[in-house]
C-alpha cells in the first residue's frame, strides 16, 4: 500500500511510525517537517490530503501537536475522511464505520507503543458493509458533491 506520512514536527514517534510502516511492507513517502522545516500543519495536511484524494496514495498518516488541526485541515479536501485517533479502539471504529482514509495522531500524547497498536487495528479493519453504515457514507458523499 502507498502511504503518505506528514507532520509539522520531526519527532521520535513520527520516525518510529515511518519505520514501522516500512517494516510492514508499505511504500512510504514523507512530507512536511520530515522533508524540510519549518512546516505549517495546515499546508502539510492539505498537500497530503490532496494526494490521497487524487489517488497518488492509498492512505495517509498525519501528525501535529494535538492532531486536531491537521485532521481539520485534511478534511477540507473532498473525499477525505481524516480521523483523529488516540487509541486502537477509536482507530478501529474510524476504519469500520467511517471508512477513514487518513489517520491523524497527536504528537503531544502519542507513545510509540500506542501508535503501533493503532496501526495494527487500522490496517486490520475494513470498512463496514452494513447497509446503515454505507448509507451514512453515501449521504456524506452527496453533501460533498453540493459544495
Amino acid at each position: 500500500m502507498k502511504i503518505a506520512v506528514g507532520s509539522d514536527m520531526n519527532t521520535h514517534v513520527v520516525n518510529a511510525v515511518v519505520d514501522e510502516l516500512r517494516k510492514r511492507g508499505h511504500e512510504i513517502q514523507v512530507f512536511g517537517a520530515l522533508v524540510e522545516t519549518p512546516a505549517m500543519w495546515s499546508k502539510v495536511a492539505l498537500e497530503v490530503a490532496e494526494k490521497v484524494a487524487d489517488g497518488a496514495f492509498d492512505q495517509a498518516v498525519l501528525f501535529c501537536w494535538t492532531g486536531t488541526g491537521i485532521s481539520l485541515a485534511a478534511n477540507k479536501v473532498r473525499g477525505i475522511r481524516a480521523a483523529l485517533c488516540q487509541d486502537a479502539e477509536t482507530a478501529r471504529g474510524a476504519r469500520l464505520w467511517n471508512d477513514a482514509n487518513i489517520l491523524a495522531m497527536s504528537l503531544r500524547v502519542m507513545s510509540e507503543a500506542v501508535a503501533k497498536e493503532i496501526l495494527d487495528v487500522w490496517f486490520a479493519t475494513s470498512p463496514s458493509t452494513n447497509a446503515e453504515d454505507v448509507a451514512c457514507l453515501d449521504f456524506l458523499a452527496e453533501v460533498e458533491k453540493k459544495q
